[in-house]
C-alpha cells in the first residue's frame, strides 16, 4: 500500500513534466526557435525588460512556460496551456494502458528502443561539439571532498531507487506478471548492469553538451575582456586573442597594473562554468534549449530531445500507473460491475485533478517539493522495511526456498550479505545522514523573482512554516501504511488466535481436563 501511494503521488507531478515536454516539443518547429531571442514588449518599442535582463531561454521557460510567481506563497492561475498539455499527457496515458498489459507490453518496444536510437545521434553528434572532450574529462574526474556530503548520497540513493523503480508499486505490479518458474536472479543482475550502462552512455552526450556551453561561455567572457582590453590599452598591431589572452593580461599587469584593475575584468575559468552547469529540470529546460540554439539544425535537435525525453517519461508513467491499479485491484477496491478502461479513466482523471496544482505560478515550486521529498526519503523508508519483512518476518530461509523454487538454485553469500547487512545498513545510515542535514540547515528553494537585487540569479528563500508542515506530510503520508497495516495485522491475529483456541476447547466443563491431558 506505500508503494501503491508513492505510485500515485509520483505520476501525478511526473505527468506534468511529461506536459512540459509536450508544450517545448510543440514550439520546436517553429523557425526560429522561440527560446532563441526576446520577444517584443507591448509598446513596439523594444524587447521585454525581463527577458533583456535575464536571457531569452530562461525568459521562456520561466515567463512563456511556467509564468512562474516571485514565491510559493502566491499561486498564481493556472495556466490554460499547460493545462492543455497536461490533460494530453494524461489522455496519452490513458490510450496506452486501454487494454491493460498488454497495450503496455507494445508500446514499450517504442519507449524503450527509441532513445537509444536518439542517444546514439546525440553522442555523434555531440563529440564533434567544441568543447566536448571538457566536458567528459569532467563527468569522469572524481571530486573525493563531495562524497563526504551526505546530500550527494541521497542523491544518489534517490537516482538509482526511480531508475530502477525500487520501492515504486510499478516494479512489484509487473512482476507479478512472470511466471512462477521465472529466473528473478538472472533478470536482476541483467536489469542492473544494463540500467547502470544505460546511465553511463546517456551521460556521455549530458556532459559533451555541458562542455560545449561552458568553453561557449568561457569564451564570450574572454572576448568580452578583450574588448575592454583592446579599447583600454595601445596593442599597436598586434591582436589579442583567445590564445593568448592570458600572456597579454600578464603583460599588461607587469606594466600598468592600476589600468587593467580598473576595468574590473570578469574572471574566465572553464571549471567555474562547468560547475555552474543546471541540473534537475533546469538541465533539459535551460541547458540543453540553450545548447541546441547554437547547433546548426537546431530544430530537428530540440524536436528529436523532446520526442526522446517524452518516450522516457511515458516509460516511467507506465510503471506509476500500473503500480497505482494492479494493487486497487488485488485489494478488491474496483467495483464488479466497472469496466477496467472506466476504472483506469477514473484514475488518469483524479490524477490530472490533482496535477492542476502543477499548472499555477507557483507550481515548479510544489513539483520540487513533491520530487524532493515523496521521491527521495520515502522510497528510503519503504525499501528498509520491505527488506525487514521479508528477511526479519518471512525469514531469510523461507525466502531462500522460495528463490530455489523460482530459479532451481539457491541464493549464494552475496545475495545474503546484502539481504541481512549491507543493503539494510546502507539504507540506515543515508536516511541517518538525511535527518541530520534537515535538521542543521533550514529548507529554502530558489525562486525567479524580476524584483530580486542579483536578478537574473534565483531568490533563495525560506519555506513558510506551513509550507514545511506540507512537507513533513508528503513523507508520512506514504510511509503511514508501514505502521498502521502492521498494527492491524498483529491485533487481528492476537483476536483469531484467541477466538480459534476458545472453539477448540470442549463446551463440557468436565471434559476439558481430558482434553487437556490428551492436547
Amino acid at each position: 500500500m506505500a508503494s501503491m501511494i508513492v505510485s500515485f503521488l509520483v505520476g501525478v507531478y511526473y505527468n506534468t513534466i511529461l506536459a512540459w515536454v509536450l508544450w517545448y516539443l510543440f514550439h520546436s518547429f517553429q523557425n526560429p526557435l522561440p527560446w532563441s531571442e526576446c520577444p517584443v514588449n507591448d509598446d513596439r518599442t523594444g524587447y521585454v525588460q525581463e527577458c533583456v535582463d535575464s536571457t531569452p531561454v530562461n525568459y521562456f521557460w520561466y515567463r512563456q512556460t511556467l509564468n512562474v510567481t516571485a514565491n510559493i506563497e502566491t499561486s498564481g492561475s493556472l495556466q490554460w496551456w499547460l493545462v492543455l498539455c497536461l490533460a494530453t499527457a494524461w489522455c496519452i496515458v490513458y490510450i496506452c494502458f486501454i487494454k491493460g498489459i498488454e497495450t503496455i507490453g507494445k508500446a514499450v518496444y517504442v519507449t524503450a528502443t527509441f532513445p537509444y536510437l536518439v542517444l546514439t545521434i546525440f553522442i555523434v553528434r555531440a563529440l564533434t561539439l567544441p568543447g566536448a572532450t571538457d566536458g567528459i574529462l569532467y563527468l569522469f574526474t572524481p571530486e573525493w571532498e563531495i562524497l563526504m556530503k551526505p546530500q550527494v548520497w541521497l542523491d544518489a540513493a534517490t537516482q538509482i531507487f526511480f531508475s530502477l523503480s525500487l520501492a515504486f508499486g510499478g516494479l512489484i505490479a509487473f512482476s507479478s506478471y512472470n511466471p512462477q518458474k521465472n529466473d528473478c536472479e538472472r533478470d536482476a543482475v541483467i536489469v542492473g548492469c544494463i540500467n547502470s550502462a544505460t546511465s553511463i552512455y546517456a551521460s556521455i552526450p549530458i556532459f559533451a553538451i555541458l562542455g560545449f556551453k561552458a568553453t561557449s561561455n568561457y569564451n564570450s567572457c574572454l572576448e568580452s575582456n578583450i574588448l575592454s582590453l583592446t579599447n583600454s590599452f595601445d596593442v599597436g598591431d598586434q591582436n589579442i586573442t583567445i590564445e593568448n589572452y592570458n600572456s597579454w593580461l600578464d603583460s599588461l599587469n607587469r606594466t600598468d597594473s592600476v589600468s587593467v584593475a580598473r576595468l574590473n575584468l570578469t574572471k574566465c575559468n572553464l571549471q567555474t562554468f562547468l560547475d555552474q552547469s543546471a541540473s534537475g529540470t533546469g538541465l533539459a529546460f535551460i541547458v540543453f534549449t540553450e545548447a541546441v540554439i547554437s547547433m546548426p539544425g537546431s530544430q530537428v535537435w530540440a524536436v528529436l530531445f523532446f520526442i526522446m525525453l517524452f518516450s522516457l517519461g511515458l516509460s516511467s508513467m507506465f510503471g506509476n500507473l500500473e503500480g497505482v491499479l494492479a494493487p486497487l485491484r488485488d485489494l478488491k477496491v474496483v467495483p464488479k460491475w466497472m469496466p477496467p478502461q472506466l476504472f483506469t479513466a477514473f484514475i488518469a482523471l483524479l490524477s490530472f485533478l490533482v496535477g492542476l496544482v502543477f499548472t499555477m505560478g507557483s507550481g515548479n515550486y510544489w513539483l520540487e517539493i513533491f520530487n524532493n521529498y515523496v521521491g527521495s526519503v520515502s522510497l528510503l523508508i519503504i525499501a528498509f522495511f520491505e527488506l525487514v519483512g521479508v528477511i526479519g518476518f518471512r525469514g531469510i530461509r523461507q525466502f531462500g526456498d522460495d528463490i530455489e523454487f523460482m530459479t532451481g538454485r539457491r541464493p549464494n553469500l552475496f545475495w545474503k550479505a546484502c539481504w541481512l547487512v549491507i543493503s539494510p545498513l546502507l539504507l540506515l545510515v543515508v536516511f541517518l545522514a538525511y535527518i541530520v542535514v534537515q535538521v542543521q540547515t533550514t529548507p529554502t528553494y530558489p525562486a525567479w523573482n524580476p524584483d530580486y537585487v542579483d536578478f537574473p540569479q534565483t531568490e533563495v528563500q525560506p519555506y513558510p512554516t506551513w509550507v514545511f508542515v506540507i512537507c513533513v506530510l508528503l513523507v508520512a503520508i506514504p510511509v503511514a501504511p508501514i505502521p498502521i497495516v502492521a498494527l492491524y495485522k498483529c491485533i487481528s491475529n492476537l483476536f483469531r488466535t484467541t477466538e480459534t483456541d476458545v472453539q477448540n476447547r470442549p463446551s463440557n466443563p468436565y471434559c476439558n481436563e481430558g482434553f487437556d491431558k490428551d492436547t
